[in-house]
């Protein structure tokens, strides 16, 4: 089965799996993330998300944000930009999730539009863009 090229946007749990344990993913979402044809994009804000999460001393959290962001890109994934339109739309998002790195997300997803990529079913109520992937 081929399937049509596709943006994809990770969130920081699935960026942070895709890239430190990949067998922690679906074999479907693996081969998404593999596919040449798809464009797979992490955002500054997971980047942020984890730089905050290590200064708070956070034992899953043991490695420098630098090294994700470099390792995503030797990965050939792309790093989206935190734009002002992204955060325009948070305005009119429903309070469905206060998480703000994953508002910021969905955001940046209809954006695009790419499909975000996560493993918390809560976003699945903001747009059909998002999809959730069980982890392991």
């Amino acid at each position: 089965m081929t399937m049509s090229p596709q943006a994809l946007l990770l969130d920081t749990n699935i960026l942070l799996a895709a890239l430190i344990d990949p067998d922690r993913l679906p074999e479907e979402a693996q081969t998404r993330l593999r596919d040449p044809a798809n464009s797979v994009f992490f955002s500054a804000a997971s980047i942020w998300e984890i730089a905050i999460k290590r200064s708070l001393g956070r034992e899953d959290f043991g490695f420098m944000p630098e090294d994700i962001q470099h390792l995503a890109q030797e990965t050939g994934f792309t790093e989206l930009p935190i734009r002002s339109d992204h955060c325009y739309r948070i305005t009119d998002l429903p309070w469905h999730h206060r998480d703000p790195f994953d508002r910021l997300l969905v955001c940046q997803a209809i954006s695009l539009p790419a499909y975000l990529l996560t493993s918390d079913a809560f976003l699945k109520k903001y747009s059909e863009l998002v999809q959730v992937v069980g982890m392991k």
